[in-house]
């Protein structure tokens, strides 16, 4: 695929939303009869402080630095993207991605300078917007209505603020950046209970109409 990007489905959404369960769901699915991979930026993170991902991908210097990001709920800033990169590119490598493949973005990009680093990546097309506010986010987080949660010491009350802040002020302005490069944006209300299933039906509709082939 050298020289093209990568068709792709941005789903953003403040922690506890639904991305990861919604993701998984696209990939077992399939975006309008189109094979699609979920990189989870945020799992991938947690792979790689517990060393779980090749050598090629982060060295023991980015380990170190990305347990630190993990710690403080700090994002990967521009000067930071190329361990990101490498993650994502090591996550395309070891699940076969091919031109016919859409990768579902989650937790990657995080704010515009990333967003600008992966446009000769992959090529958002579409934004899933999972609406929740501040209270639903807590409720989610201690209902877990997919069963991601467990053993997330981020979900503590401080970490999630901390999130919930940093979300407001350095990601939401990626709807309008992806909007003004021409992507579809999606707009899904998430409740407290929501399922991936129910987000999936409101989904399904808008990516049958606008498969986005590139």
């Amino acid at each position: 695929m050298a020289g093209t990007a990568y068709p792709g489905v941005l789903l953003l959404g403040p922690t506890g939303a639904g991305k990861t369960p919604l993701g998984q769901w696209i990939e077992l699915h399939g975006w309008a009869g189109q094979r699609c991979l979920h990189f989870d930026f945020g799992e991938n993170l947690r792979k790689a402080v517990r060393n779980e991902l090749p050598p090629d991908c982060v060295s023991s210097q980015d380990i170190q630095f990305l347990r630190g990001v993990l710690e403080h709920g700090v994002l990967l800033e521009d000067q930071d993207f190329p361990i990101a990169e490498r993650m994502l590119l090591g996550f395309l490598t070891q699940r076969h991605a091919d031109h016919r493949t859409r990768i579902i973005l989650n937790g990657l990009p995080r704010h515009t300078g990333q967003a600008d680093a992966m446009q000769h990546l992959v090529a958002v097309q579409t934004v899933v917007c999972l609406d929740c506010d501040a209270r639903t986010v807590l409720l989610r987080i201690q209902h877990d209505p997919a069963g991601d949660r467990v053993g997330r010491i981020d979900d503590l009350l401080p970490a999630v603020r901390k999130k919930l802040s940093i979300y407001d002020q350095r990601t939401t302005p990626l709807v309008d950046w992806y909007r003004q490069r021409g992507a579809s944006i999606l707009r899904i209300p998430v409740s407290a209970q929501m399922t991936a299933a129910q987000m999936w039906q409101e989904v399904q509709p808008a990516a049958c109409l606008h498969p986005d082939d590139s």
